[in-house]
């Protein structure tokens, strides 16, 4: 084919005449430039190129990470993991070799990117997410994406959320709204890990973590402030206790003291809330992951100290006690998994008292199925959403869309196992869910997801809303 041949075919020498008449009205001080961006936006993008790799998480286990290609650029993002999975969530791919990676390697998701994924995935349009997601569901066959692995789809399913984005020249966050069907979004509240226990810590704290929610701030800006300002005078209260041996912390930045009291814990957390003079501003938050120390149907809070575990059995009448003691004692206004991922009737009823809202995480695992059951059983009131517990972008926006139809609260939540990868961010501000969990206002991995809220508020500037009181973005909030 001739270079004449070649422009007529692509009707190019018309594109080209019109870029250099743009430049000509733009006045531009730089035509050539001006010429080749008016030149890309000329030509529709598609994926080029999908090329994995296997990096470590902030635990320093293997997951995936993809790089996707169109004529706009390079697009990276990266799969999440958590410490535990569950039978009703999307399975991640692992290698099984003990050898390596103590059998955490992922060469094989990563092969399944780079030889069946990206083969099917190459040409297609970026901005069109549904068709994408599909295409790799439909290429997996399996109901939990075993066959090509979860962290390989998810790893793909952003990077092409990104991707179409760019194509679309908005950011991340307004693509997202666009693909949930949404007008508005909002700077979410942050739920920050103050304190951490269960398997996220070595300490003898049944719980998993505590948390605060700075619901009365003005801004996120100001929110992160608080909830940083907290995290460091409980560093001060608990030196002051145990010594600087006490401030180690847990796989999401939460501090780790030795104590073996939910109470004691609270009262760490009051007492740095206190220090702050953000008293009325501040609220409280516990993640109790009950299925960790559910055996049978009594839960031990003794099971990380050996002399003490299988002497003190709770059930689950003692439980909900106990929970609406906390409640009346502490400003505590979410409570999640109170009780084992199987215990629904607990759940029902606990939730039907309306004390505090009852986020479903190991109950739900995400799980459309599991969230149906929830909202006509009346089992919990609200959805920790973890996107590698589905697998795709697409799905995570149906299942955010189930919850709300619900009026139930969501909670853009993160892993132990995270990167620097901000995607999160942008996603909880899209689909304006008004929580997002994503650990404790410390280590790079965190703070990219704070720090990309504190980019997005800024770039809204007089548009940017806080979710604040209305946190839970739905007709009935609770105020304490």
């Amino acid at each position: 084919m001739s270079v004449q041949e070649y422009l007529d075919k692509h009707m190019l020498s018309r594109k080209i005449e019109d870029a250099v008449n743009a430049a000509v009205r733009a006045k531009t001080p730089d035509p050539v430039l001006f010429i080749s961006n008016h030149m890309k936006k000329s030509v529709p993008s598609v994926i080029t190129k999908v090329k994995a790799r296997q990096i470590l998480d902030s635990r320093g286990i293997p997951t995936v990470e993809v790089d996707l290609y169109t004529n706009k650029g390079v697009f990276r993002a990266s799969a999440p993991s958590g410490s535990s999975s569950g039978m009703y969530e999307a399975i991640e791919l692992r290698d099984g070799d003990k050898g390596t990676y103590l059998g955490n390697g992922v060469s094989r998701a990563i092969k399944n990117v780079n030889e069946k994924i990206s083969e099917a995935l190459i040409g297609m349009d970026p901005t069109l997410q549904v068709q994408i997601d599909q295409a790799m569901i439909d290429l997996d066959k399996t109901e939990k994406k075993g066959e090509l692995g979860a962290n390989a789809i998810l790893a793909v399913s952003m990077a092409s959320c990104k991707a179409g984005a760019a194509e679309k020249e908005v950011p991340l966050y307004k693509h997202i709204a666009d693909l949930a069907g949404k007008t508005n979004y909002n700077l979410p509240v942050p739920a920050f890990t103050l304190i951490s226990g269960g398997k996220h810590a070595g300490n003898n704290l049944a719980i998993q973590e505590i948390m605060i929610l700075p619901i009365g701030a003005r801004k996120f800006e100001d929110a992160l402030r608080m909830g940083a300002e907290t995290y460091h005078h409980l560093k001060a209260v608990i030196t002051e206790k145990f010594g600087l041996h006490g401030c180690n912390v847990g796989e999401d930045g939460g501090f780790a003291p030795n104590i073996s009291s939910l109470k004691e814990g609270l009262d760490f957390v009051m007492e740095a809330i206190g220090r702050t003079g953000y008293s009325e501003k501040i609220k409280i938050a516990i993640g109790v992951a009950a299925t960790e120390f559910c055996i049978g149907t009594k839960y031990d809070l003794d099971y990380k100290s050996p002399n003490k575990s299988g002497q003190n059995f709770k059930s689950g009448e003692d439980l909900i006690n106990s929970y609406k003691e906390l409640c009346e004692a502490y400003p505590i206004v979410s409570i999640e998994d109170p009780f084992d991922k199987e215990d629904w009737e607990h759940s029902k009823y606990f939730s039907g008292l309306g004390i505090c809202q009852v986020v479903g995480d190991d109950l739900l695992m995400s799980n459309p199925k599991r969230i149906e059951r929830a909202i006509q059983e009346a089992a919990c009131n609200a959805l920790m959403l973890k996107v590698n517990q589905v697998g795709t972008v697409t799905e995570a926006i149906e299942a955010v869309k189930l919850s709300k139809d619900a009026n139930w609260g969501v909670v853009i939540s993160h892993r132990s196992g995270e990167s620097e990868d901000s995607f999160l961010a942008d996603l909880a501000v899209g689909l304006g869910t008004g929580q997002i969990k994503a650990g404790a206002p410390c280590r790079g991995e965190r703070l990219a997801k704070y720090n990309q809220l504190l980019r997005i508020e800024e770039e809204l500037g007089d548009q940017a809303i806080y979710a604040g009181d209305d946190w839970r973005q739905t007709a009935d909030s609770f105020h304490k």
